[in-house]
């Protein structure tokens, strides 16, 4: 019964999160106005945000001018579902459960703003990283100590490689919303998960990057989706991760 909650959680959080994703790089409220149909305009009932449900009943349609909806809705929808039920099988019902839920939120919404916009706003990114600072003075999670460190470590070694690929390519390598953006994966899973997320965040970015040239898409990939997949595997299998290393 608590793992379908926690997926019935997960699909409201993501309906949510499309908001957020769609408003927040336009500089709009994610309160006002109601949801409503991005091609008419409608104010859209009940009945049209069911997670998932919606979507399918209305077989990717707007109920009232007929417009195509992105697919991408229920795909946000879906995958945060999956994220908050893989969060409460490895957690349980605790501090623990509230601690990382709006991390991962968070990563997802600013996942998909990269790839739509090429950046990740300080309206998250910021105060996300305050936010895990803060929770680290609950019990369970990281301690204060390795939360600032983990701060610290994000900020350093992402201007680093900023330096460094500027150094190597000429030009731009990273942005400033991929240092924030590790400072608050620091906040939250410390130095270990900074070096981690950035390690394989580059080899899944490196494979995308292959196969993204070879179809001619262009030269700029948004590197904070990769970076979040790598934060939220080491979150996921920290014990295993910290094991195979030898920790």
């Amino acid at each position: 019964m608590f793992a379908a909650f926690a997926f019935v959680l997960g699909l409201v959080l993501g309906s949510f999160l499309n908001v957020c994703i769609y408003r927040i790089p336009r500089g709009m409220s994610i309160v006002y106005p109601p949801s409503h149909c991005p091609s008419c305009g409608h104010r859209l009932s009940p009945l049209d945000n069911i997670p998932l449900l919606s979507y399918m009943l209305l077989r990717g349609k707007c109920r009232y001018c007929g417009a195509s909806i992105s697919p991408r809705y229920p795909l946000v929808e879906l995958l945060t579902g999956l994220l908050v039920l893989s969060l409460y099988i490895k957690t349980g019902v605790g501090v623990d459960f509230l601690i990382y839920l709006p991390f991962i939120a968070c990563l997802v919404a600013l996942s998909f703003i990269d790839i739509d916009t090429g950046r990740l706003p300080d309206r998250i990114t910021l105060p996300l990283t305050a936010l895990g600072f803060i929770l680290s003075l609950l019990p369970g999670g990281l301690s204060p100590f390795a939360s600032l460190l983990g701060i610290i470590s994000g900020l350093l070694t992402m201007y680093a490689v900023a330096v460094f690929g500027k150094a190597l390519f000429k030009k731009e390598a990273l942005g400033g919303g991929d240092v924030k953006l590790m400072m608050a994966v620091g906040s939250f899973l410390g130095a270990a998960g900074v070096l981690f997320a950035l390690f394989a965040g580059s080899i899944l970015g490196s494979f995308f990057g292959i196969w993204f040239l070879a179809r001619k898409k262009g030269n700029v990939i948004p590197f904070g989706p990769f970076l979040s997949a790598g934060a939220l595997v080491y979150l996921f299998l920290e014990k295993f991760v910290l094991s195979s290393l030898g920790i």
